[in-house]
């Protein structure tokens, strides 16, 4: 049976609820110094599939602390215990009933200023990089990844990857063997962000912020849906 946009967007909508819903209660409950990076992640996956429901991923669990948070996500850096004042990224893509979601956020551990300024600095930026986007939706991705980087980095951070973002859909969303370009955010993505996909339907957008402090100690990340309001 085949979707409307608009019951597309409504998917996509609502596994994002549900993905804030579980980060919510992954800040409450498992967050805390003295465990480490891998040990985390195992309570999240056990979090997700005992309270939420949640069997399936569609990308790696990312949950990285301190200088881990610097690595691409390809990386799988050192296994690191969380410390009392600490900066940690969890990035998840977790797949409800059989639609994607991807979010990402940077929580803070301490009283440390250079990273609470980091973390508070990203969600202001999603916003505005998401208002320039807006201005002109038919942009290309690498007009909006320039847009990205160039707004970081104006406001003193080291744009910290080669993307800014990617799509998002139903499981498993669209993959091109060979040419993944036209799925990113990206600078050799020459094509419209409002293209059509292999599906039939307009493609929907994940947009990311990685900020990286300039003396390259930690990172900060954040990511949500941008073409769904």
């Amino acid at each position: 049976m085949s979707l409307s946009e608009a019951e597309r967007v409504s998917h996509l909508q609502e596994a994002q609820t549900k993905a804030v819903a579980l980060f919510k209660e992954i800040e409450e409950t498992l967050i805390r110094p003295g465990i480490s990076d891998k040990t985390l992640s195992a309570e999240i996956a056990a979090l997700g599939k005992e309270r939420h429901g949640l069997e399936t991923h569609w990308h790696k669990r990312i949950v990285r602390s301190g200088p881990n948070t610097l690595a691409a996500y390809k990386e799988n850096p050192p296994d690191r215990v969380i410390e009392e004042d600490d900066i940690l990224v969890v990035d998840l893509g977790p797949v409800f009933e059989k639609w994607e979601a991807d979010f990402g956020r940077t929580y803070v551990l301490g009283n440390d200023p250079r990273r609470i300024k980091v973390r508070d600095a990203l969600e202001p930026m999603w916003h505005e990089i998401k208002a320039k986007y807006r201005e002109r939706p038919s942009m290309t991705g690498a007009e909006l990844y320039a847009i990205a980087k160039s707004t970081g980095e104006a406001a003193g951070w080291t744009w910290g990857a080669h993307i800014a973002g990617h799509i998002v859909g139903s499981f498993p969303h669209e993959r091109i063997p060979q040419d993944q370009w036209p799925l990113y955010i990206a600078e050799e993505n020459t094509t419209s962000m409002q293209t059509v996909g292999k599906d039939g339907y307009m493609r929907q957008w994940i947009l990311e912020i990685y900020l990286h402090d300039k003396e390259g100690q930690f990172g900060g990340f954040f990511e949500q849906l941008l073409t769904v309001d």
